[in-house]
């Protein structure tokens, strides 16, 4: 299950990354194009997101997680290339 979570927590940060480009590049020069965009990108982070959050706790005991190594996984989510760091410092065993 660890494996699946770490997947889940890059696949995570990259869909994150994708939707501030979108709002960031996309949405000043076509507002079309960023309409297009917004339902596919933000639906794929919203299942991804409550994927990373609901994994973190199914393998908070696995990993030997504090309660405060655990905030700090989900806090990570919410900061861009945050989940990255998460993957590398705490699933680096993986």
């Amino acid at each position: 299950m660890t494996k699946i979570f770490k997947y889940t927590a890059i696949l995570e940060g990259i869909s994150f990354l994708i939707l501030l480009a979108n709002m960031l590049f996309i949405k000043p020069t076509n507002q079309e194009l960023y309409k297009t965009f917004l339902f596919p990108i933000g639906m794929a982070h919203g299942v991804l997101f409550i994927g990373y959050v609901l994994f973190s706790v199914l393998i908070k005991k696995e990993q030997n997680w504090s309660f405060k190594d655990l905030a700090v996984v989900n806090i990570a989510s919410f900061i861009p290339f945050g989940t990255f760091y998460i993957e590398k410092k705490y699933l680096k065993d993986v």
